[in-house]
């Protein structure tokens, strides 16, 4: 009989005005006996809905159902058949617009906390060093993946487990890519994300760093070097300014770059080679999770943050419980507010920033209501730095030295949908293909790609 309580059983986590001193995680984690009192409330449907919410269609029933008997490792081996990153996307992926937002539970309460539940049977094989190397016989072929990023981590294990010898090759100096060097610490501890890298070592992925495809390999030598397939997994990390005067002053940053210094290169330690700019009063431009993550760090390092939207409440695209966190630590919100001018001092620093207010009228394209400025009403923001957080696109860098491969406007790789773009042998998947997503979505591209891959290889 299930547990029919209505609410999710509450996950432990750092009180607000602690973790927003430090780079922690903040949540931390189910204990077993709340893992158990959860997976209770699971009904165990025989159509589960839940799945069909899964991009990378989890066995979701099936793994909640072990942890019920208490057989951990046989919840980690169905979970880990379908995702290759099972411990990141516990933390990081938005399950209550997926998986959990199908869960029949939440007509009449709290869905099950499916997220939490994946994450606790993950953290327990990685501490215990369970990891699932099955995985067919050597098949002889060869595929080259660009990106080490959950796309191209998610289609290399996948082919892995296929019998292909696969090597990754990313450019910065550790693998993981947006996982390393966007998302932050309290939320997502590297060490975790290391040790997801390393069960793919274990199954025979070969992973190259410090490897700038397009400069210094092309994705025409990687077929000189014997390679029958290459896909492309680069993501999305050429940032998105908003064209207004000032950007170029001492004191703006896009997001990406600050969240790279303060993630990949550890800039918030004291003891830093390369310390990150220490600031009074920082305004973050943007509603996503980036600029929830930029905002939150920037708050870890001392300094009062603003997070300025020029939509309102409703229209925050970040997930809820960012926002909620955000609040709880400190960050101003000022919504319905639109910045004009960047500001600076005689030395050529940012010293205040000019905003005007906004009202929403008719729906734009996207559904959503269109801001619209608010005459007169223009004020002054005293800040000492700006981070712009309103997106990203791909790097053109691959696209422009792979002759025959289309792009749309936006510069996204186009692809059909089972990953195929339009130079043979090539695919591509993630934020290449589709702009700046989510950890999920990308994992999803990668797992279909491989199948792509794979039906190709066998049919030459």
């Amino acid at each position: 009989m299930a547990d029919m309580t209505p609410e999710k059983t509450k996950m432990p986590e750092q009180a607000p005005d602690v973790r927003n001193k430090n780079f922690r995680e903040v949540a931390m984690g189910y204990t077993p006996e709340l893992a158990q009192k959860e997976a209770g409330r699971c009904l165990g449907c025989k159509n589960p809905r839940c799945v069909e919410g899964c991009p990378v269609n989890v066995p979701i029933p099936e793994f909640i159902g072990h942890i019920q008997k208490g057989d951990l490792e046989g919840a980690y081996n169905a979970l880990s058949r379908a995702n290759a990153l099972p411990a990141v996307c516990g933390r990081v992926c938005p399950q209550e617009n997926q998986c959990e937002g199908k869960c029949v539970r939440g007509i009449r309460g709290e869905s099950v906390g499916i997220g939490r539940l994946e994450r606790f049977v993950a953290d327990w094989a990685l501490e215990q060093g369970v990891a699932n190397t099955d995985k067919a016989p050597a098949n002889g072929h060869r595929v080259a993946v660009v990106g080490s990023g959950p796309a191209g981590l998610t289609c290399a294990g996948e082919l892995a487990r296929m019998g292909y010898a696969v090597t990754v090759y990313e450019a910065f100096h550790v693998a993981g890519g947006v996982l390393s060097y966007g998302i932050p610490e309290f939320r997502l501890p590297k060490s975790v994300v290391e040790k997801e890298v390393d069960k793919l070592r274990r199954l025979g992925v070969d992973i190259e760093l410090d490897m700038v495809i397009g400069k210094v390999l092309s994705v025409d030598e990687l077929f000189e070097m014997g390679f029958e397939a290459v896909f492309i997994g680069s993501g999305a990390g050429l940032p998105q300014f908003m064209g207004i005067p000032g950007e170029s002053l001492v004191g703006v940053f896009s997001a990406n770059e600050y969240l790279t210094r303060i993630n990949l290169m550890k800039a918030y330690r004291e003891d830093s080679a390369t310390p990150v700019y220490r600031s009074r009063r920082v305004a973050v431009l943007g509603g996503g999770n980036v600029a929830m993550d930029a905002a939150r760090c920037a708050r870890r390092l001392g300094a009062e943050v603003h997070i300025v939207y020029r939509r309102g409440e409703a229209e925050l695209p970040a997930r809820a419980e960012e926002v909620h966190h955000a609040r709880e630590e400190g960050i101003v919100f000022d919504l319905l507010c639109n910045p004009t001018e960047i500001v600076g001092d005689e030395q050529g620093k940012v010293r205040a920033m000019k905003v005007i207010r906004m009202e929403l009228g008719e729906p734009d394209a996207s559904g959503r209501r269109r801001p619209v400025p608010i005459e007169g009403s223009e004020f002054e923001m005293e800040v000492d730095t700006v981070i712009v957080a309103i997106g990203t696109s791909p790097n053109p860098l691959i696209r422009s030295t792979t002759p025959g491969l289309e792009a749309n406007r936006r510069g996204c790789i186009t692809t059909d949908e089972r990953g195929a773009t339009s130079r043979e042998g090539v695919f591509c998947g993630g934020d290449a293909a589709t702009g700046a997503a989510t950890v999920i979505l990308a994992m999803g591209a990668g797992k279909t790609a491989a199948g792509s891959i794979d039906e190709y290889i066998k049919s030459k």
